[in-house]
């Protein structure tokens, strides 16, 4: 997976500089992205605090983590009723 360069308390910050009024040019310039990044920045951060950057990766990780848990539980349920029908044939599920 490719490295970040920049956390989102630093992307928060950059955001903040460019609400301040320091033109867009300037600040890619200075800090080494394209255009294209920033506004993608903008797009997801805007108006975010650093606080509330952190919450939201926290629970898009807790998010990915129980949606994993969902599947494999859902893929042991299908093993089980598969194996159960298997030895009893006349029963239905």
């Amino acid at each position: 997976m490719k490295q970040k360069r920049f956390s989102t308390e630093q992307i928060v910050a950059v955001l903040k500089q460019a609400d301040l009024g320091l033109p867009v040019s300037d600040l890619i310039r200075q800090i080494g992205i394209s255009e294209q990044t920033f506004y993608r920045w903008k797009r997801q951060y805007a108006g975010l605090e650093s606080e509330q950057v952190r919450e939201l990766k926290q629970v898009v990780e807790e998010n990915a983590r129980l949606k994993k848990l969902v599947a494999e539980l859902s893929l042991d349920k299908a093993v089980l009723q598969d194996v159960l029908s298997k030895k009893f044939p006349g029963r239905r599920s």
